[in-house]
Parts: structure tokens; C-alpha cells; sequence
């Protein structure tokens, strides 16, 4: 299940996919338009900011940005470094499966499966497509 640091991590990037338009965005603004406290985003921008994914903007117009061009980002770059891993369960969170059951489970098969399926999915999704699913959804004007 993915956690409400995951569900958040998602919401803070495409917030300042959509608004930074190159300067930094504030958590401040962030936690307006987004209903999330300041102290929850400063949480969950920490674990963006040392997963590389934003950088930090120190001074009076500080905040935050997208450390590289939007349609880079997978939804699974932003979830892995929020939740630290998308396994379904503790035996595929390492490249090297370390139980001790491994040979002799009768459902290993279904959950790399099952996870091939999240990995897929969530690195077919990228943070532009969010970003323009949220413009469509909030009546952006595309128009120059």
C-alpha cells in the first residue's frame, strides 16, 4: 500500500511541475493549493531533496524546484525515493532475494509478477502526464 508520504510526494511534484515555471515554489504556496500542512511537506521535500528529485533554493525567493526538465521524472522515480521500495512484499525489496523459502514458495512467481506490473505501470507515467492531466482538470489555459 503505498503510504500517505507517497501520495504526498506525488501531489508536492506536480504542484511545482505546474506552478515553477522556472523560479521556486514555496511550501507555503504548496500547502495551500494542496491542503497538506507545512510541517508534513517539509517531511517528504526532505526525502525529495536527498533523492536528488527537487533542489532546494535558499533566500528571500526561495523554495523549491525540479532538479531536471518534468518529463524526465516517472511516477516511480517520485514513489521509490517516498517509499523506499514498491515490493509488494520484504522478500523482493533487494535485487537478491534472501529468504530462505525462495525455491520453495508457491507464490514467488505471482508476486514478481504482481510487482512487474507496479514497476510497469508506475514507470509508464510520467510527472508531465500528471501535470497535464491536473491543468485539464483545473481548466488551465494552454492558450500563449
Amino acid at each position: 500500500m503505498i503510504s500517505t508520504k507517497g501520495r504526498y510526494a506525488l501531489r508536492l511534484m506536480i504542484d511545482i511541475a505546474t506552478y515553477s515555471n522556472g523560479t521556486p515554489v514555496t511550501l507555503k504556496d504548496v500547502s495551500s493549493r494542496q491542503n497538506i500542512s507545512i510541517k508534513y511537506l517539509e517531511q517528504v521535500v526532505s526525502l525529495l531533496t536527498k533523492g536528488q528529485l527537487l533542489v532546494s533554493v535558499r533566500g528571500n525567493n526561495g523554495g523549491y524546484i525540479l532538479s531536471r526538465r518534468v518529463e524526465s521524472y516517472t511516477a516511480y522515480d517520485i514513489l521509490s525515493v517516498a517509499e523506499g521500495t514498491l515490493a509488494p512484499i520484504s522478500c523482493l525489496q533487494t535485487e537478491v532475494n534472501l529468504c530462505p523459502r525462495v525455491e520453495d514458495c508457491s507464490t514467488i512467481d505471482f508476486w514478481k509478477g504482481y510487482y512487474d506490473v507496479i514497476k510497469d505501470y508506475t514507470k509508464g507515467v510520467s510527472l508531465l502526464d500528471l501535470v497535464e492531466k491536473e491543468k485539464e482538470r483545473n481548466g488551465f489555459d494552454y492558450s500563449i
